[in-house]
Protein backbone atom coordinates (compact mmCIF):
# COMPACT_ATOMS: atom_id res chain seq x y z
CA UNK A 1 0.00 0.00 0.00
CA UNK A 2 2.71 2.26 0.56
CA UNK A 3 4.23 3.38 -2.60
CA UNK A 4 6.63 6.20 -1.85
CA UNK A 5 7.39 8.24 1.35
CA UNK A 6 10.49 11.19 1.16
CA UNK A 7 10.57 13.28 4.04
CA UNK A 8 6.78 14.49 4.38
CA UNK A 9 5.22 13.38 1.01
CA UNK A 10 3.61 9.94 1.58
CA UNK A 11 1.75 8.74 -1.24
CA UNK A 12 -0.56 5.03 -1.03
CA UNK A 13 -0.97 3.00 -3.96
CA UNK A 14 -4.32 0.69 -4.10
CA UNK A 15 -4.13 -2.48 -5.84
CA UNK A 16 -6.68 -1.44 -8.19
CA UNK A 17 -5.39 0.60 -11.02
CA UNK A 18 -1.83 1.63 -8.89
CA UNK A 19 -4.46 4.38 -8.00
CA UNK A 20 -2.57 7.04 -5.49
CA UNK A 21 -3.43 8.90 -2.40
CA UNK A 22 -0.61 11.72 -1.75
CA UNK A 23 -0.28 13.20 1.59
CA UNK A 24 1.87 16.37 2.11
CA UNK A 25 2.52 17.27 5.57
CA UNK A 26 3.90 20.51 6.82
CA UNK A 27 4.62 21.95 10.04
CA UNK A 28 0.52 23.58 10.35
CA UNK A 29 -1.25 21.05 7.51
CA UNK A 30 -2.38 17.99 5.91
CA UNK A 31 -3.01 17.94 2.16
CA UNK A 32 -4.24 14.82 0.35
CA UNK A 33 -5.92 14.13 -2.56
CA UNK A 34 -8.13 11.56 -3.51
CA UNK A 35 -8.34 8.55 -0.72
CA UNK A 36 -9.21 5.48 -2.53
CA UNK A 37 -10.24 2.31 -3.38
CA UNK A 38 -10.61 -0.28 -0.98
CA UNK A 39 -12.11 -0.48 2.39
CA UNK A 40 -9.37 -1.74 3.77
CA UNK A 41 -7.03 0.61 1.83
CA UNK A 42 -8.95 3.57 2.97
CA UNK A 43 -8.95 2.90 6.59
CA UNK A 44 -5.12 2.28 6.21
CA UNK A 45 -5.03 5.92 5.24
CA UNK A 46 -7.48 7.03 8.01
CA UNK A 47 -5.19 5.40 10.80
CA UNK A 48 -1.62 7.19 9.09
CA UNK A 49 -4.32 10.52 9.08
CA UNK A 50 -4.71 9.64 12.97
CA UNK A 51 -1.60 9.19 13.92
CA UNK A 52 0.05 12.33 11.87
CA UNK A 53 -2.61 14.89 12.08
CA UNK A 54 -2.40 16.15 15.80
CA UNK A 55 -3.59 19.71 16.07
CA UNK A 56 -3.14 20.22 12.15
CA UNK A 57 -6.15 21.21 9.51
CA UNK A 58 -6.76 18.35 7.02
CA UNK A 59 -7.55 19.37 3.54
CA UNK A 60 -8.35 17.37 0.74
CA UNK A 61 -7.80 18.41 -3.09
CA UNK A 62 -10.24 16.03 -5.34
CA UNK A 63 -8.30 15.98 -8.46
CA UNK A 64 -12.16 15.25 -10.62
CA UNK A 65 -14.73 13.67 -9.65
CA UNK A 66 -14.71 10.37 -11.26
CA UNK A 67 -15.98 7.68 -8.75
CA UNK A 68 -12.62 6.01 -8.05
CA UNK A 69 -11.50 9.49 -7.11
CA UNK A 70 -14.27 10.12 -4.90
CA UNK A 71 -15.28 7.13 -3.07
CA UNK A 72 -13.16 7.22 0.04
CA UNK A 73 -15.08 11.09 0.98
CA UNK A 74 -17.08 9.62 3.58
CA UNK A 75 -13.98 8.86 5.75
CA UNK A 76 -13.01 12.50 6.22
CA UNK A 77 -15.74 14.22 7.76
CA UNK A 78 -13.55 16.69 9.67
CA UNK A 79 -11.45 17.37 5.89
CA UNK A 80 -11.88 20.78 4.45
CA UNK A 81 -11.98 19.85 0.59
CA UNK A 82 -10.17 21.74 -2.15
CA UNK A 83 -11.89 21.10 -6.19
CA UNK A 84 -12.69 23.07 -9.21
CA UNK A 85 -15.89 24.75 -9.87
CA UNK A 86 -16.51 22.57 -12.27
CA UNK A 87 -16.40 19.73 -9.58
CA UNK A 88 -18.96 21.58 -7.99
CA UNK A 89 -21.32 22.51 -10.84
CA UNK A 90 -21.33 18.41 -11.88
CA UNK A 91 -24.91 18.09 -13.49
CA UNK A 92 -23.96 13.75 -12.69
CA UNK A 93 -23.45 14.03 -8.86
CA UNK A 94 -26.16 10.91 -8.27
CA UNK A 95 -24.77 9.46 -10.98
CA UNK A 96 -21.24 9.16 -9.32
CA UNK A 97 -22.45 8.15 -6.04
CA UNK A 98 -24.18 5.06 -7.37
CA UNK A 99 -21.28 3.65 -9.65
CA UNK A 100 -20.06 3.48 -5.75
CA UNK A 101 -22.65 1.80 -4.69
CA UNK A 102 -22.77 -0.71 -7.72
CA UNK A 103 -18.97 -1.14 -7.51
CA UNK A 104 -19.60 -2.30 -3.49
CA UNK A 105 -22.43 -4.25 -4.19
CA UNK A 106 -20.98 -6.11 -7.04
CA UNK A 107 -17.77 -7.22 -4.91
CA UNK A 108 -19.32 -7.31 -1.48
CA UNK A 109 -17.97 -4.48 0.24
CA UNK A 110 -18.94 -2.84 3.28
CA UNK A 111 -17.50 0.35 4.35
CA UNK A 112 -17.40 1.56 8.00
CA UNK A 113 -18.35 5.30 6.15
CA UNK A 114 -21.10 6.28 3.84
CA UNK A 115 -19.50 7.73 0.46
CA UNK A 116 -21.18 10.63 -0.69
CA UNK A 117 -20.57 13.43 -3.37
CA UNK A 118 -17.82 15.59 -1.78
CA UNK A 119 -19.01 19.25 -0.01
CA UNK A 120 -16.24 21.96 -1.31
CA UNK A 121 -15.05 24.45 0.97
CA UNK A 122 -12.70 25.71 -1.53
CA UNK A 123 -13.94 26.35 -4.95
CA UNK A 124 -10.81 26.81 -7.49
CA UNK A 125 -12.62 29.19 -10.20
CA UNK A 126 -9.33 30.78 -11.66
CA UNK A 127 -6.53 29.44 -13.79
CA UNK A 128 -3.34 29.70 -11.95
CA UNK A 129 -5.51 30.71 -9.06
CA UNK A 130 -3.00 30.70 -5.50
CA UNK A 131 -3.99 29.95 -2.17
CA UNK A 132 -2.30 29.63 1.51
CA UNK A 133 -3.15 26.94 3.63
CA UNK A 134 -0.73 27.61 6.74
CA UNK A 135 2.76 27.48 5.55
CA UNK A 136 2.16 25.69 2.30
CA UNK A 137 1.41 27.92 -0.81
CA UNK A 138 -0.97 26.05 -3.37
CA UNK A 139 -1.39 27.09 -7.14
CA UNK A 140 -4.01 25.40 -9.57
CA UNK A 141 -5.33 25.21 -13.35
CA UNK A 142 -8.07 23.61 -14.38
CA UNK A 143 -7.09 20.50 -17.06
CA UNK A 144 -9.59 19.59 -18.37
CA UNK A 145 -10.23 16.73 -21.27
CA UNK A 146 -9.82 13.26 -18.82
CA UNK A 147 -12.77 15.30 -17.15
CA UNK A 148 -14.46 18.66 -17.73
CA UNK A 149 -13.45 19.31 -14.00
CA UNK A 150 -9.43 18.00 -13.75
CA UNK A 151 -7.50 20.32 -11.67
CA UNK A 152 -3.41 20.32 -11.62
CA UNK A 153 -2.03 21.49 -8.32
CA UNK A 154 1.50 22.57 -7.00
CA UNK A 155 2.15 22.50 -3.67
CA UNK A 156 5.17 24.88 -2.78
CA UNK A 157 7.55 24.86 -0.86
CA UNK A 158 7.82 21.47 -1.56
CA UNK A 159 8.01 20.99 -5.62
CA UNK A 160 4.79 19.01 -5.82
CA UNK A 161 3.32 18.27 -8.68
CA UNK A 162 -0.02 16.79 -8.76
CA UNK A 163 -1.59 15.71 -12.16
CA UNK A 164 -4.40 13.63 -11.31
CA UNK A 165 -5.35 11.57 -13.97
CA UNK A 166 -2.41 13.30 -16.86
CA UNK A 167 1.00 11.87 -17.11
CA UNK A 168 0.94 8.47 -16.17
CA UNK A 169 3.62 6.07 -16.26
CA UNK A 170 1.07 2.81 -16.84
CA UNK A 171 -1.62 4.70 -18.68
CA UNK A 172 -2.31 6.40 -22.41
CA UNK A 173 -4.60 9.54 -22.13
CA UNK A 174 -8.07 8.74 -21.46
CA UNK A 175 -9.75 11.41 -23.06
CA UNK A 176 -13.03 11.01 -20.99
CA UNK A 177 -14.59 14.68 -22.18
CA UNK A 178 -12.47 16.37 -25.14
CA UNK A 179 -10.05 15.94 -27.61
CA UNK A 180 -8.45 19.76 -27.82
CA UNK A 181 -8.98 20.31 -24.01
CA UNK A 182 -6.87 17.57 -23.34
CA UNK A 183 -4.28 18.82 -26.03
CA UNK A 184 -4.69 21.91 -23.84
CA UNK A 185 -4.20 20.86 -20.74
CA UNK A 186 -1.06 18.87 -21.69
CA UNK A 187 0.23 22.21 -22.91
CA UNK A 188 -0.28 23.23 -19.34
CA UNK A 189 1.93 20.68 -17.95
CA UNK A 190 4.10 21.74 -20.26
CA UNK A 191 4.06 25.32 -18.73
CA UNK A 192 4.18 23.97 -15.14
CA UNK A 193 7.31 22.17 -15.53
CA UNK A 194 9.14 24.83 -17.57
CA UNK A 195 8.44 27.74 -14.50
CA UNK A 196 8.00 25.77 -11.44
CA UNK A 197 10.72 24.31 -9.64
CA UNK A 198 8.53 20.59 -9.31
CA UNK A 199 10.87 17.93 -7.66
CA UNK A 200 7.60 15.46 -7.00
CA UNK A 201 5.66 14.62 -9.69
CA UNK A 202 2.85 12.25 -8.35
CA UNK A 203 0.00 11.11 -11.04
CA UNK A 204 -3.85 9.89 -9.90
CA UNK A 205 -2.69 5.94 -11.73
CA UNK A 206 0.96 4.98 -11.57
CA UNK A 207 4.38 5.87 -10.17
CA UNK A 208 5.74 8.98 -8.45
CA UNK A 209 9.10 10.14 -9.93
CA UNK A 210 11.26 13.01 -8.80
CA UNK A 211 13.68 12.44 -11.95
CA UNK A 212 12.92 15.81 -14.45
CA UNK A 213 13.69 13.68 -17.71
CA UNK A 214 11.08 11.19 -16.75
CA UNK A 215 8.61 14.03 -16.32
CA UNK A 216 9.55 16.09 -19.38
CA UNK A 217 9.21 12.38 -21.55
CA UNK A 218 5.74 12.05 -19.64
CA UNK A 219 4.76 15.15 -21.45
CA UNK A 220 6.25 14.36 -24.55
CA UNK A 221 4.43 10.87 -24.64
CA UNK A 222 0.98 12.67 -24.37
CA UNK A 223 1.47 14.86 -26.71
CA UNK A 224 2.76 12.35 -29.50
CA UNK A 225 0.08 10.63 -28.38
CA UNK A 226 -2.77 12.88 -28.92
CA UNK A 227 -0.73 13.40 -32.38
CA UNK A 228 -0.79 10.72 -33.65
CA UNK A 229 -4.33 9.63 -32.68
CA UNK A 230 -5.47 11.83 -35.36
CA UNK A 231 -4.77 9.76 -37.99
CA UNK A 232 -3.73 6.50 -36.48
CA UNK A 233 -3.28 3.66 -38.80
CA UNK A 234 -2.74 1.12 -35.72
CA UNK A 235 1.06 1.94 -35.28
CA UNK A 236 0.03 3.61 -32.11
CA UNK A 237 -2.38 0.95 -30.74
CA UNK A 238 1.27 -1.38 -31.22
CA UNK A 239 3.40 1.57 -29.75
CA UNK A 240 1.03 1.38 -26.69
CA UNK A 241 0.90 -2.39 -26.72
CA UNK A 242 4.64 -2.53 -26.48
CA UNK A 243 4.35 0.79 -23.57
CA UNK A 244 2.26 -0.31 -21.36
CA UNK A 245 1.93 -3.69 -19.46
CA UNK A 246 -1.21 -3.52 -18.90
CA UNK A 247 -2.88 -2.34 -22.16
CA UNK A 248 -5.14 -5.29 -23.23
CA UNK A 249 -7.31 -4.27 -20.15
CA UNK A 250 -7.52 -0.26 -21.27
CA UNK A 251 -7.14 -1.18 -25.27
CA UNK A 252 -11.08 -0.59 -25.77
CA UNK A 253 -10.31 3.40 -24.52
CA UNK A 254 -8.06 4.10 -26.94
CA UNK A 255 -10.78 2.49 -29.17
CA UNK A 256 -12.82 4.98 -27.66
CA UNK A 257 -10.24 7.76 -27.95
CA UNK A 258 -10.12 7.67 -31.72
CA UNK A 259 -14.24 7.35 -32.12
CA UNK A 260 -14.40 10.98 -30.20
CA UNK A 261 -11.38 12.52 -32.12
CA UNK A 262 -13.35 11.26 -35.53
CA UNK A 263 -16.89 12.98 -33.97
CA UNK A 264 -14.59 15.99 -33.36
CA UNK A 265 -13.50 16.40 -36.77
CA UNK A 266 -9.81 16.06 -36.86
Amino acid sequence: MFHFQENNITVFQSSLYMTSTSIIQSNEVIVMTDPNWLPGEIQEIRRFINKQLGNRDLYIIYTHSDFDHIIGSGAFPEAKVIASEEFINNPNKAEIVRKIYEFDQGYYLERNYVPTYPEVDIPIVNNGESIKLGDLSLTFYKAPGHTNDSLFTIIEPYGVFLSGDYLSDVEFPFIFSNYQDYVNTIETASYIIKNFDIKYHIPGHGSTTKVKQEMINRIKFSKDYLQQLINDDGDLESKCQNKFRFFDGMKSIHYDNKKLVKEESF
